[in-house]
């Protein structure tokens, strides 16, 4: 059967200050660091091997994937990096403390932006200090102003099409590493789950789901390695 792994990020320093984080390039954690490393010996330990590997464009993803594979000693494998799998962007919530950003819009209105299927959160202003536009990692990109989950799995779902499948239909042995939101679009897709329950999905840090695919790809299973 084909091999597939998704791997969140560990915790980034953003997760630690409860701060809404999205496109803006956050650094791990001491915690996050030791759970990256963590991931890749459990990985071992459970007799996984990889052939390639894909991951966002996010130092956050990057640093969790390569920690991982050092820890396997794998560090020499191929490694494809990609902005379609970057965190979902929320837009004008971003570098904003999740407490406080509910104590001024209420609790509900928050939720709805945070946990809705399909209503992304205001958007970011031009001009901001988490503006992108200058990035050169985003160099002719449409970067989006904010995305809901819907618009997260738009970008997502292409890219898996168009990258991830053809290596996993090849028999390569392939490990994402990406964000909360882009892997719940990758689960959405392979589990079959629906928009409304897709929203009460949680995928921790730093810990490899495994996924049972049969050779057609359809997803008999899944577990996480402790």
């Amino acid at each position: 059967m084909p091999t597939l792994v998704l791997l969140r990020h560990g915790q980034s320093a953003w997760n630690l200050e409860n701060r809404f984080t999205g496109w803006w390039d956050v650094n791990l954690t001491d915690q996050g660091i030791a759970e990256a490393t963590a991931a890749g010996i459990a990985m071992q330990a459970a007799g996984l091997d990889f052939d390639v590997a894909f991951t966002s464009a996010q130092t956050r993803a990057i640093k969790t994937l390569n920690l991982a594979l050092e820890a396997m000693g794998r560090l020499w494998l191929p490694v494809t990096k990609n902005w379609q799998l970057n965190e979902r962007h929320y837009g004008g919530l971003t570098g904003l403390n999740k407490a406080e950003t509910a104590a001024k819009h209420g609790e509900e209105q928050v939720k709805t932006w945070r946990r809705s299927f399909d209503i992304p959160p205001p958007p970011l202003a031009r001009g901001s200090e988490y503006d992108l536009s200058g990035d050169r990692r985003y160099a002719g990109i449409a970067i989006p102003d904010a995305e809901s989950l819907k618009d997260t799995i738009a970008r997502v779902l292409p890219y898996w099409d168009s990258a991830i499948v053809p290596e996993l239909q090849a028999g390569k042995r392939v490990i994402v590493t990406a964000h909360g939101n882009s892997l719940r679009a990758l689960v959405k897709h392979l589990s079959g789950i629906s928009d409304d329950d897709i929203v009460h999905e949680e995928i921790p840090t730093g810990r490899p789901m495994v996924y049972d695919l049969t050779d057609d790809l359809t997803a008999i299973g899944r577990h996480y390695l402790d």
